[in-house]
């Protein structure tokens, strides 16, 4: 009993396990794809080919059934006919015969074809004196005509056969090369002789360290032989680093087309898939193809997609990306001093890059992209301005000037949008006021003529930004204002305009802190003048909010605080690190917190100060824009000057205590 109770026992679990092993079976078994059914393609092909056999089988018919539209008479009935001098003309051709009778009718037959027609009527008892009066004509059968009807039969069908094996393989042939070539690198190939795409140093102004440090490059391309000679080995590896839209990637270009060497580009992000393996196949195949085409240069943009800090969780974990970079890695060692290939790449988060990418022998060369000065604004400026019509007011230099911070492609941005506002409006030249517009137009945004306002949120407004221009020219180290608008643009209901007089690479702390006090000037003057806050101020809070927070936490400007970085910059953690939003304890935290606090306290009281001491000057700011919406630099300083406000320019801050 015990036995039989034990194997009933067993039986149970087998079939548990079983049931589980089925329903397991159930759930890996793969689901029918979404969308189009794959085999959906195949029967539209087989459709095509049957639709091209009926057309092909119905042309051969109709070339092979001329004639056999007439009445059909057999050759009892002809012989008859014939007899009774009904004929007038019969005309062979084959074994195939045309009758025309008297009355106009045509007739067809069939005839033996060894026996001749005379032959075939005499045997029917057609008296010779009858046959005489018909006139018989016997037609060549020898012709292309004949040999295309004889032979269609045959030739039609094997030639519907081929053409359907070819249609049906050049589709398998062509998801299979598909499958073959999804290794393959998609790098996009500039030959030295593209005139249409080649540029040069010459098509690329500003960035001079850049290109002298790049002219070692291209004299290596041109000239190997003097480097090999006295043993130096040029870079393997150039890694740009700069901004976004400061020129990396055309100052890569710039440096094939001056050399007269292919130019490969890829992004970094083409190199991974979600497949295995690609990605490290596409690294393989893309330098393979450069040593074939060398001289050459292989031009990786956006390079931190592939090259982040390994093992460090970043990026999702994708062992796919870490394959590719260590193709990458293993490519670049793998070069010899006489190949002549150089990888160029471009990166505006060099902090991330794995630190294995960045050693000697690979991107050994890192050349820095800085943004514009108003030299070099100029230059680019005049670059973009080739193809253009100006009128005669134009004055690039003083575009140049109000344009502090912008990049290269936010400078070819600005004389679009130029060209564009011109257009619009119907003229054939691009004027100064046009260029004028466009700055605001990339800074901020368009304008929303549409977006109405009542009387009393005009009036806010006013006062708000009205604030703000006061604050700035009041405060010594401020940038002088040279715009005053309550006209909406992009996000913004109203903004002001400042410039620096020169510009710096350097902010101190008294710079920080009037600019917190400029920025909050819009909410001190809501609350003392209207005795409430509207939404309006939120943007100035949160800027202001993270400036002194940086002065605390980055640029160790707190005298409680210290010296300390407490805050890393947001990239890589240190190898077999992990990211930490923060290296500070709750104590320093509250710490920082009370300082950020003072910080805006202080600047709050300061704004209230001024906007308290210079009510009348406001007054006539808000009202002045109230009426014409938009203050010029020069009839705001007329304001400033009738109420005895000192105009503050940079000169005067070295005098400041």
């Amino acid at each position: 009993m015990a036995e039989n109770n034990l194997s009933k026992e067993e039986r149970r679990q087998s079939e548990a396990e079983d049931r589980r092993q089925g329903d397991r079976r159930k759930r890996l078994q793969p689901k029918p794809p979404k969308g189009p059914i794959p085999g959906n393609g195949f029967l539209k092909q087989a459709v095509i080919a049957v639709i091209v056999f009926v057309v092909l089988a119905s042309t051969y018919s109709a070339l092979s059934g001329v004639g056999t539209g007439s009445e059909t008479v057999s050759i009892s009935d002809l012989a008859r006919d014939v007899t009774q001098s009904l004929v007038s003309e019969i005309v062979v051709k084959g074994d195939s015969i045309s009758v025309k009778y008297k009355d106009g009718t045509e007739k067809s037959s069939k005839k033996e074809e060894s026996t001749a027609l005379t032959t075939t009527l005499a045997n029917y008892k057609v008296p010779t004196d009858a046959l005489n009066k018909v006139k018989i004509s016997v037609e060549n059968n020898q012709g292309l005509g004949f040999w295309i009807l004889s032979l269609a039969p045959i030739i039609l069908p094997i030639l519907f056969v081929i053409f359907f094996l070819w249609f049906i393989s050049r589709q398998v042939k062509g998801a299979g090369m598909q499958a073959f070539s999804f290794g393959q690198s998609k790098a996009r190939m500039i030959r030295p002789d593209d005139k249409v795409q080649r540029i040069t140093f010459k098509d690329v102004a500003g960035a001079k360290e850049a290109k002298e440090e790049l002219s070692e490059i291209v004299d290596f391309l041109k000239n190997p032989k003097k480097f090999l000679d006295i043993g130096a080995r040029i870079p393997k590896g150039i890694l740009l680093m700069g901004a976004p839209g400061t020129g990396k990637t055309m100052l890569a270009r710039a440096v094939a087309g001056e050399a007269g060497v292919s130019f490969f580009s890829i992004s970094g992000s083409e190199f991974v898939e979600m497949f295995v393996g690609v990605g490290a196949s596409r690294v393989r195949d893309l330098f393979d193809l450069a040593k074939k085409s060398s001289p050459a240069i292989i031009f990786v943009d956006e390079i931190d997609a592939v090259g982040r800090v390994r093992g460090s969780g970043m990026g999702g974990g994708n062992d796919e990306r870490e394959q590719t970079l260590n193709q990458i890695l293993v490519e670049m060692d793998g070069f010899e001093p006489n190949e002549k290939v150089i990888v160029m790449a471009a990166t505006n988060r060099p902090d991330v890059l794995d630190p294995a990418l960045l050693r000697p022998g690979r991107f050994d060369r890192r050349v820095t992209l800085d943004l514009p000065d108003r030299k070099d604004r100029e230059e680019i400026l005049k670059i973009h301005a080739r193809k253009k019509p100006f009128a005669e007011d134009v004055n690039l230099t003083l575009i140049a000037e109000r344009t502090p911070g912008f990049s290269g492609a936010d400078l070819y941005s600005l004389m679009n949008e130029a060209a564009i506002l011109a257009a619009r409006e119907n003229r054939t030249k691009v004027g100064q006021f046009d260029l004028i517009r466009s700055i605001e137009k990339v800074m901020i945004g368009p304008e929303r003529k549409s977006f109405l306002l009542n009387k009393k949120e005009k009036e806010i407004i006013a006062y708000h930004e009205g604030g703000h221009a006061l604050v700035a020219s009041v405060l010594p180290y401020a940038d002088p204002v040279h715009k005053i608008s309550i006209i909406s643009r992009g996000r913004a209901l109203g903004y002001v305009f400042k410039l620096p007089i020169e510009e710096n690479k350097l902010q101190s702390k008294k710079e920080f802190i009037d600019d917190i006090t400029v920025t909050l000037a819009g909410y001190v003057v809501e609350k003392n003048i209207f005795g409430d806050v509207s939404t309006g101020p939120s943007n100035d809070l949160q800027v202001a909010s993270a400036l002194a927070r940086d002065m605390v936490t980055k640029y160790g400007m707190s005298d409680k605080m210290g010296p300390i970085a407490y805050e890393r910059e947001a990239g890589r953690p240190l190898p077999g690190q992990h990211f930490e939003e923060r290296g500070y304890s709750e104590e320093v935290g509250a710490k920082i917190d009370a300082e950020v606090s003072k910080i805006i306290d202080e600047a709050l009281k300061r704004a209230a100060r001024i906007i308290h001491e210079y009510r009348d000057a406001l007054d006539d700011i808000a009202k002045k824009l109230v009426e014409v919406e938009t203050i010029e630099q020069k009839e705001f300083e007329e304001i400033l000057i009738s109420h005895k406000i000192k105009l503050k320019r940079k000169k005067d801050i070295e005098h400041q205590p």
